[in-house]
This record gives C-alpha cells, sequence and structure tokens, in this order.
C-alpha cells in the first residue's frame, strides 16, 4: 500500500510541475529548502559518475541578483525568482572527479575479486582520460579508432569533442529536472530558462574558463499568473514507440 501511495505522489508531482514565470514577493520562502533538493538532485544519473557541473545559488539577498536577473533579459521568471540557481557545467574537472571516483573503487573494492577491480579501476584511468583528454588532432583519431573499431563489433561513436560536451551538458540537465521536481514536491515552483547573456554571465559569477552555463533556473512562490495557459503537449502515440 505504501509503494502507491508514494507512486501516485509522484506522478502528481509530475502532473502539477509547471514552468512558472511569476513568483510571489509576500510568501515566505525558505531557501534552504532549496539546498536540500539540490542535495537530492545530485544522486541522479550522470555520465560516468563524474558529475562535471555544479549549482550557483544566487538568492533573493545576494548583491548580484538584479545584475543576474538583467542578464536573463529581464524576464519575470528572473526578476521576480526569490533565489536562482545556475546550472554549470565542469568539464573542466574531469581529472579530479575522475580521480576522486578511481579512490573510492580502490577502498571499496578491496574484497571484490582482482579481474573486477582492474576492470573497474581501469575505466577512470585509462578509459576516461582517452575520452575527455584534450590534443591537436585527438578528436580526429578518436572518430577514426571508432570508425575502424565498428567495422568488426558494435562500438561507441560519440567519441569527438562536441559529443563530450553533450554528454556532460546531458548529465547537468539531469540534475536540473530531478531539482526542479523536488522544489515542486515540497511546494515551490521554478522556471528553467535559456534567454540570458552567456557570455555576461560567466564574467559576473567568474566562472572558470573550462565553464559553461546549462541553464538558469528561476525558484520562489509561483503565483497563478505565471503560468501561461493550460499545458499542452502532443499526443503520446507522437511520442512514444514500441518496436
Amino acid at each position: 500500500m505504501m509503494e502507491v501511495v508514494q507512486e501516485l505522489g509522484f506522478f502528481k508531482t509530475v502532473e502539477e510541475r509547471r514552468s512558472v514565470r511569476l513568483f510571489d514577493q509576500e510568501t515566505p520562502f525558505d531557501h534552504d529548502l532549496v539546498r536540500k533538493c539540490l542535495e537530492a538532485a545530485i544522486l541522479s544519473p550522470n555520465s560516468s559518475n563524474l558529475q562535471l557541473y555544479q549549482f550557483v545559488r544566487v538568492p533573493e539577498s545576494s548583491p548580484i541578483k538584479d545584475k543576474l536577473a538583467e542578464l536573463c533579459m529581464r524576464q519575470k521568471a528572473a526578476t521576480t525568482a526569490r533565489e536562482l540557481v545556475v546550472v554549470v557545467t565542469r568539464r573542466d574537472l574531469w581529472k579530479s572527479r575522475a580521480a576522486a571516483n578511481y579512490e573510492y573503487i580502490k577502498s571499496a573494492t578491496q574484497n571484490q575479486p582482482e579481474k573486477k577491480k582492474k576492470q573497474a579501476l581501469s575505466y577512470y584511468s585509462n578509459l576516461i582520460p582517452k575520452l575527455y583528454s584534450k590534443y591537436p588532432g585527438w578528436t580526429l583519431l578518436k572518430k577514426l579508432i571508432a570508425f575502424f573499431m565498428g567495422l568488426k563489433r558494435p562500438m561507441v561513436r560519440e567519441v569527438g569533442e562536441t559529443e563530450v560536451r553533450i554528454s556532460v551538458h546531458k548529465s547537468a540537465a539531469l540534475a536540473s529536472m530531478t531539482f526542479m521536481l523536488g522544489m515542486k514536491a515540497v511546494g515551490y515552483d521554478t522556471c528553467p530558462m535559456e534567454g540570458y547573456d552567456s557570455k555576461r554571465v560567466h564574467k559576473l559569477l567568474n566562472l572558470s574558463s573550462g565553464s559553461e552555463i546549462c541553464m538558469i533556473i528561476g525558484c520562489g512562490p509561483g503565483l497563478p499568473g505565471g503560468i501561461y495557459g493550460e499545458r499542452f503537449r502532443l499526443n503520446s502515440e507522437e511520442l512514444i514507440k514500441s518496436i
């Protein structure tokens, strides 16, 4: 019975989550719940468990909140947000994140068969560096290797620099969705935004050169006027196929 209640709770949360573009300025807002939802988002699936993203929190009390809202083209979802969360990809941290996984596996697999342990360690010491390293001509070489290996057996083809970048953004987006569902589950609303001056936001937040912005999420108690009409989605038959 408990499982059924939890399942219905999940679907209700998904159904009620909307992109709300106008937030209440008077209702008390618990910023601690934002952190709780972000900590839940960290549990999201991500490529190779590298977690190549960061959440930069800009609450309403921050001296740069208004500046950041300005750089979001003064969308109401930004100007009225009680907190803005900037989702930043950190491809540049792959070495330290791979090292952290390597050390964890080394200590967590002490009682595992040696072959299995070596395979897991090799993944982070050998395969990940080959995928994420940057050298002149390296992308072309990786694509050639994938092509020729793929002639003999199934092979991952998305090994180029663009594909790696996309993969990092996928992981950040998965975490972002978990965060937004968490916010709805605790009674707050969100609005993910892509309309912003990425260059100026990058400078405002003093981000590293290897960082990119995945999205900026406005948070707060939503107002009815912040939902622009009934939800529209294509018929599920258009989107879900069975073979």
